[in-house]
């Protein structure tokens, strides 16, 4: 008996009727049929979908409530606000940043977005410029580190302290936090995740494909820290200003080769674009703008907003130096 037919079998037991003789435990026991009825109707919702390309009508009943998902964005928000209310110290600005990274990290892995991905590559492409280009520059603009620090108890908190402070954490964070090193980290997992070996994979593992979000954030996170942290210790804005544009410039260029490419990339796309109106060559090609365009744009946004800063900070150091001259 098939998943479907279990669950239809089950809803007529719950629901018939016990008989006049047994009217009161049919009274005293509705809100238990009620319930059981509910949960098997999710059940069935949940099972429809599984193994199957999802179509447009089931779109909105298919949010991913993944513990391995939820529960570790749970786990942040109350460390954060936590860490804020005991320290009364961190910044409007940054809190509404990590909120906002926080958010959108949710809507990118938990709401219907995550399912449409698996019918629709430019779907895929949506969620993961919220991951890179959204959620990890959002989240580095919230410095969480301090408030997370304070949201441990007092003893863990000196412990982490220590051990943050010892050599080798700190040669390592340093290391993989250089702009260079972070740029070729977040240039190699961009282009080793979209060749087709390995995003073909992530159609059918679940595993690989929560490898490839896990690898997608955190090199964006590293990327993201080196320019916004590295404008201000170890390079001036003007190379963060660089790091960035040729960013921009290596995934143009990925983009540019999905749109104008006349071969499918991406055969696991073959059968699932069709109820959506689309032959899988067209969406690979909107995919393709998504990272070429949109990106594009978020890219010289962020290049514009340090160039500013850049700008602003040679009119501090020549004021500087104009102080000094005169003294």
């Amino acid at each position: 008996m098939g998943a479907g037919s279990l669950l239809y079998f089950e809803l007529r037991v719950l629901s018939r009727d016990p008989g006049a003789d047994h009217s009161h435990f049919h009274h005293r026991a509705m809100p238990v049929k009620r319930t059981s009825w509910l949960l098997l109707v999710v059940a069935q919702s949940l099972l429809a979908h599984s193994g199957e390309p999802i179509q447009p009508h089931d779109l909105w009943s298919t949010w991913t409530f993944d513990p391995g998902v939820v529960i570790p964005l749970v786990i942040c928000a109350f460390l954060y606000y936590l860490g804020i209310y005991r320290s009364k110290v961190v910044p409007r600005m940054q809190i509404v940043a990590f909120t906002a990274g926080l958010v959108s990290l949710a809507l990118a892995l938990i709401s219907p977005l995550h399912a449409l991905g698996e019918a629709l590559f430019s779907a895929h492409m949506v969620q993961h410029e919220i991951l890179m280009l959204i959620s990890a520059p959002l989240l580095v603009l919230g410095r969480p580190l301090v408030p997370f620090l304070w949201a441990l108890p007092m003893s863990w908190r000196r412990g982490v302290g220590q051990s943050v402070k010892s050599a080798p954490v700190r040669l390592g964070w340093h290391t993989i936090t250089r702009p260079l090193i972070a740029w070729m980290i977040e240039l190699l997992v961009l282009w080793a995740w979209h060749a087709p070996v390995l995003f073909e994979k992530t159609l059918t593992s679940e595993s690989v494909h929560a490898a490839q979000h896990i690898s997608f954030l955190f090199a964006s996170l590293l990327f993201w820290w080196a320019v916004f942290q590295g404008g201000e210790r170890r390079m001036g804005y003007g190379m963060s200003v660089i790091y960035i544009f040729t960013t921009a410039v290596h995934s143009t260029i990925l983009g540019a080769l999905l749109t104008l490419s006349p071969n499918l990339w991406y055969p696991g796309y073959a059968n699932t674009t069709g109820a959506w109106g689309l032959t899988a060559l067209q969406d690979q090609q909107i995919g393709g703008l998504i990272m070429w365009v949109p990106a594009g744009i978020v890219y010289l946004v962020a290049a514009l907003w340090l160039f500013s800063l850049w700008l602003d900070e040679s009119k501090f150091r020549m004021a500087q130096a104009g102080a000094g001259y005169r003294i």
